[in-house]
């Protein structure tokens, strides 16, 4: 490209409509390789085409943010927050979905699941559009519900039925884990070994020969399978239409947990009761379900094994937001098959 002397600009380069800067790939070029980029790993997608994988990545980043500059983050109703973790120990990503009707995406990536972390959200956000969303899912992290009290209070914080369920299974499961040394110990006949997935499996799930074990099991009595009937009678909570007849049945059950003499299950009736007003939103939002945004975690988490072991936080981002964010695109001269 020439270099031109301008009267308002000075010595500048001249503008070309199909490119800019230093890079030597054109707009068209990147939003090729950036397309492809979606189907293929970064470096398939290199390797066919006969370019560099750094080519594929600065095509990729230059469309997510474009995206993100150009994208619309009002009229937002429904959230989600979670965190994955994209490499071993702990290292941890903040997610920020949108669920509402007909608009689900990615919203926000942040390291670590700190207060700061989702802080930083909020920050993309006008008050305006805050004080527009009605919903939040979370799992119970402290400083996801503090940093909601204090830059979302209008939001209805729900602790939705995917997040309960899955802390009664790994409950259930330390019940059943110490249990089965305990029989060992005792010299008695190790009858749970082999039994995890047939005891933590809904019953729809279970195969015939899972059934059958079941069955057998159920009929000792075992401080698991006492365990495993309190998990199923718990069930019962979300089938209530009316907040105050579940907080009656949240508290029974509860009490009866307590009696119990089971350890992990008193935990769980304590971190219930905790957290009851919370719990109870999700009949307000006429269940609401984070379901959703554990879809869009395996995907995430799909998107980062696929990376082949990308370790800056910027590229896995970028990954990101390409895959899940639906970002807009630079409108383009040309579409390939």
């Amino acid at each position: 490209m020439r270099r031109v002397d301008c009267k308002e600009c000075g010595v500048t380069t001249e503008r070309i409509p199909w490119a800019c800067g230093k890079n030597h790939l054109t707009y068209t070029f990147r939003l090729f390789l950036a397309t492809w980029g979606k189907r293929m790993s970064w470096k398939e997608t290199a390797t066919v085409f006969s370019t560099s994988w750094d080519s594929v990545y600065r095509a990729v980043q230059w469309v997510v943010h474009w995206g993100i500059v150009h994208r619309d983050l009002t009229g937002i109703e429904s959230i989600g927050i979670d965190e994955i973790q994209h490499r071993r120990g702990h290292h941890y990503l903040t997610l920020v979905y949108q669920l509402d009707q007909g608009c689900k995406r990615l919203l926000c990536v942040r390291k670590e699941r700190t207060e700061a972390s989702l802080r930083s959200f909020f920050d993309l956000l006008d008050a305006q559009t805050i004080r527009g969303i009605k919903y939040a899912c979370t799992d119970m992290w402290p400083a996801y519900l503090k940093v909601l009290r204090e830059r979302a209070s209008g939001t209805t914080n729900i602790l939705d039925r995917f997040h309960i369920m899955k802390k009664f299974s790994e409950a259930l499961d330390k019940v059943r884990a110490d249990e089965t040394r305990q029989l060992l110990r005792d010299g008695y006949e190790p009858v749970l070994t082999k039994s995890r997935w047939c005891i933590l499996k809904k019953r729809e799930n279970l195969t015939e020969t899972q059934t059958v074990r079941l069955n057998e099991l159920l009929k000792y009595n075992l401080r698991t399978t006492k365990a495993y009937l309190m998990r199923e009678d718990f069930n019962r909570f979300w089938t209530y239409s009316s907040p105050a007849w579940a907080s009656k049945f949240l508290r029974d059950w509860c009490t009866r947990a307590n009696r119990s003499g089971i350890e992990p299950m008193k935990r769980m009736a304590k971190m219930l009761e905790r957290h009851e007003p919370l719990l109870l939103n999700w009949f307000e939002a006429k269940g609401l379900s984070s379901g959703i945004v554990e879809g869009f975690n395996n995907k995430a988490k799909l998107t980062v094994r696929k990376s082949y072991g990308f370790k800056e936080v910027e590229t896995i981002s970028t990954a990101l937001y390409h895959q899940l964010g639906d970002l807009p695109e630079p409108i383009r001269t040309h579409k390939f098959c």
